[in-house]
């Protein structure tokens, strides 16, 4: 059953999610309701031809930071220092990057401009925050999330050379004890990604420790 929000700030139990994890229709983009989705393992998840969609997948894509897989040559590489990062410092131009940049087998974006402006608030009310990697004076890679006590909870990330958006990915990793992917991708799989169940997800979400 998929239910149906209205003005209330309210969502159903996460565990009446149908399979694919599609827990409800409508609502708003609200700081209060966004807040209270990620607290609870709810996500929007739509496009502009279709009306706000929330999700709750039963088992969720992770990377625990104890768990990160970084490669030897990997390792190399950072050890080279050839990026600078930075953090919330231009959180607007790394969704605005996550957006518009080109990726494989995706036909345009689910980053909406409503969604644009309801994550840039997010960040302008400190709920929100960016990783942004620089190659001198140029942004080329990073990603954006809400952290949600020691998880972070990403949204998207982008990357316009080689290796950028993984070393968005390990710094974030050294940020919080877990970084919620969602969705699994071999790449993710490699760096030590792996599906844990819904009561492990809120274990971790819940943990103020």
């Amino acid at each position: 059953m998929i239910f149906r929000l209205d003005e209330r700030l309210v969502f159903p139990d996460p565990e009446l999610a149908e399979p694919d994890g599609l827990l409800a229709v409508g609502g708003d983009l609200s700081t209060q309701r966004l807040l209270l989705a990620y607290q609870n393992g709810i996500f929007p998840w739509y496009s502009d031809n279709t009306p706000i969609l929330w999700y709750s997948p039963h088992e969720r894509f992770v990377i625990y930071a104890d768990e990160l897989k970084v490669s030897a040559s990997m390792k190399r590489f950072l050890r080279k220092q050839p990026f600078a990062i930075t953090v919330n410092k231009c959180f607007s131009d790394v969704i605005e990057a996550c957006s518009s940049i080109e990726r494989k087998d995706q036909d345009g974006t689910w980053i909406t401009e409503d969604m644009k402006a309801a994550y840039i608030k997010l960040n302008e009310e400190s709920y929100a925050h960016s990783i942004e990697v620089w190659q001198q004076n140029d942004l080329v890679g990073g990603m954006y999330g809400i952290p949600i006590n020691h998880v972070f909870c990403g949204e998207s990330m982008f990357s316009k050379i080689s290796n950028a958006s993984k070393v968005a990915l390990i710094h974030t990793c050294g940020l919080y004890k877990m970084l919620d992917c969602q969705m699994p991708t071999e790449h993710l799989a490699s760096m030590g990604g792996r599906m844990i169940s819904r009561k492990e997800y809120m274990d971790a979400l819940t943990d103020a420790v």
